[in-house]
């Protein structure tokens, strides 16, 4: 098969479209033909050098993608060669086929086709996981989403929505803020002209956010602090504005607040899988009902995933960048 391998760290250019042995679905594991798969900043770290594969996983980029069941390995119950799925990966979704263990499959969800379901498994998967089952966010509280016109932020906008909360967002320019406003964003925050502290608690009449989901770390962390409400929990993903900050635990003792801070890619498998069937459960519902819609901003042949790296590293896009097998 073929594959995007990255022979040597370095810009979109180290991106090379090679002959590449085929994977092989082992126990518990099932052989998907891709059809398409998606664009991460963790996708870019790697091809940098910064962000290496977790032990036994693909070498090869890409968190995410959406195909066809090829083959099925030993032990694998509930599916069929030639059921449309998409998939979490710890790798591997830039080729022709990925091995990918059985309880990281979700079905396509009803009215989304194949190639844009590759854009809902990390960012979905991403998503609940932090906001709701560890952050909690419940109806009526107010979230508070960093980064709301990227692949993360627009699902967090939407999913925030249809639980009832209100959701606020920061994103760079008009244009943004008005894409998250059709998404359902309340609050609109353009982080190069306003401050969002100031702006949040004016918008909440002093309370702040009950639920931040943070993808900027250091940068942030003091005015995330000054933003949460009481009882307040910061859900930390990301760090594109670095990895030291000072914390002042006064201040999380006086808020009453959490801090968290989890990554997706090298958690164990079982825990991948409890994440899973909790989308299934909770997410892909609202999906198929059109309350929850994938947001595609371009499409690319995959021997073309150098461009689409320039494009997200732009920050020029609104949701996924998707790639085509």
């Amino acid at each position: 098969m073929h594959a995007i391998t990255i022979e040597q760290p370095g810009g979109p250019e180290a991106l090379v479209w090679a002959d590449v042995p085929d994977p092989v679905a082992g126990e518990g594991e099932v052989l998907v033909e891709v059809a398409a798969s998606a664009v991460n900043r963790a996708d870019v770290l790697q091809r940098q050098g910064f962000y290496d594969p977790p032990p036994g996983a693909s070498p090869y980029p890409g968190l995410e993608c959406s195909g066809r069941i090829a083959a099925l390995g030993p032990g694998v119950s509930g599916w069929a060669v030639g059921d449309e799925v998409c998939a979490l990966l710890s790798g591997g979704g830039y080729a022709e086929k990925v091995a990918v263990p059985a309880g990281q499959l979700l079905p396509v969800p009803q009215g989304v086709d194949l190639v844009a379901a590759a854009a809902l498994p990390e960012v979905v998967a991403t998503v609940w996981s932090n906001v709701f089952m560890v952050a909690g966010l419940r109806p009526g509280e107010t979230l508070l989403v960093h980064g709301g016109s990227s692949g993360i932020g627009t699902m967090a906008v939407q999913l925030g929505k249809a639980v009832g909360a209100r959701v606020a967002v920061t994103a760079g320019g008009k244009e943004k803020l008005e894409r998250c406003a059709e998404l359902g964003a309340d609050i609109l925050i353009d982080y190069r002209e306003q401050d969002f502290v100031e702006e949040l608690k004016a918008a909440t009449d002093g309370a702040g956010a009950d639920v931040i989901l943070d993808i900027m770390g250091a940068k942030y962390l003091a005015r995330n602090l000054e933003a949460l409400a009481m009882n307040g929990r910061l859900a930390v993903i990301g760090f594109q504005g670095g990895v030291k900050a000072e914390l002042d635990l006064r201040m999380l003792l006086a808020k009453r607040a959490a801090l968290t801070a989890t990554s997706l890619r090298a958690r164990p498998l079982e825990e991948k899988a409890a994440i899973i069937a909790a989308v299934r459960e909770h997410v892909w519902p609202l999906i198929g009902s059109g309350r929850v819609r994938p947001v595609v901003h371009a499409t690319y042949p995959i021997t073309e995933a150098a461009e689409a790296h320039r494009v997200l590293e732009s920050s020029a896009h609104v949701g996924k960048i998707l790639l085509t097998v």
